[in-house]
């Protein structure tokens, strides 16, 4: 049972070859600082992209001399360059996190696929970071590379899974205005976002924010739910309890049953609609997902 609803250091650090051998399409990267990923721009790289004819200004070590002697016409090698790709990891600790009828707590699947993404980008030579954040505030790391910066991130991944203090402020009406402008300012252009949450209080003024995040860098969001939020449990009569309140839901009536399902699916929508204006990406994961299977399936295309 503890293994469903918190995680610790060794659960996360078990993940590592898992994650080294994830095989995910990489998005287009359009950062600014030298790296290990090909980039769309073009210039003195390592790898020939293509010869053209010469033009003012070119740099005379990269003629092409058996184009220019083959065409007459002075021609210029381009390489592509390969460009550094931060990442930073957005992960939702609100309560409405620590939650789930099936598989594991929606915060634990949180952190397990950020643990996942977090060694796959270390082993690709990606710098690691976080935006984590909760009824107490948020919890930033700035991007790393190697296994200490995954090593940090999973410790604050484990320190605020852990729930909620005595003490901690409710955050029950808490939207997501807050990670999504603070995205906005660490993200530097040509990183990848990947947000972690289940998209409650995904309001217009959160997606405004997110979108200029979105305008110079990729967003991947993995929208995370428990079964019984996109579906009621068969019709009958049944006890919810959070610890401190009890809520009894009646599931007997088909109609509200059906406006159930139509407004998780219009959520749904919402976010994935947000993803393609963004030409970003959007993966649904339910609590009892595999999420190695998950995130293959969700980022090989």
């Amino acid at each position: 049972m503890s293994e469903a609803v918190t995680v610790t250091p060794r659960d996360l650090i078990g993940l590592r070859r898992q994650g080294e051998r994830l095989v995910m399409r990489s998005p287009r990267i359009s950062a600014q600082r030298a790296g290990g990923h090909r980039s769309p721009f073009k210039g003195r790289g390592m790898e020939f992209e293509e010869s053209r004819r010469y033009q003012a200004g070119d740099d005379i070590r990269n003629m092409d001399w058996r184009v220019t002697a083959r065409t007459g016409r002075p021609h210029t090698k381009l390489f592509r360059e390969e460009r550094e790709r931060p990442v930073l990891l957005g992960v939702d600790f609100r309560r409405s996190m620590f939650f789930a009828t099936r598989g594991v707590f929606k915060s634990v699947m949180a952190c397990r696929v950020a643990a996942l993404l977090a060694w796959r980008g270390s082993h690709q030579g990606e710098r690691m970071g976080g935006v984590l954040w909760s009824g107490a505030g948020h919890r930033e790391l700035r991007p790393r590379r190697g296994a200490r910066g995954v090593l940090g991130l999973i410790s604050a991944l484990c320190e605020l899974a852990a729930g909620p203090q005595d003490g901690d402020p409710t955050d029950q009406d808490t939207g997501m205005e807050p990670i999504a402008a603070r995205l906005s300012r660490v993200a530097h252009p040509g990183s990848v976002v990947y947000l972690l949450s289940d998209f409650r209080g995904f309001t217009e003024s959160a997606r405004e924010l997110l979108a200029r995040t979105g305008r110079h860098s990729t967003v991947v969001c993995i929208m995370i739910h428990d079964p019984i939020e996109a579906e009621l449990p068969v019709p009958g009569s049944y006890l919810l309890r959070d610890g401190d309140r009890e809520l009894v839901i009646d599931t007997r009536s088909a109609r509200h049953r059906a406006r159930y399902q139509a407004q998780f699916q219009a959520r749904c929508d919402e976010v994935a609609g947000f993803c393609r204006r963004m030409s970003g990406r959007f993966i649904l994961c339910p609590t009892s997902a595999d999420p190695v299977a998950l995130l293959r399936t969700g980022l090989s295309h």
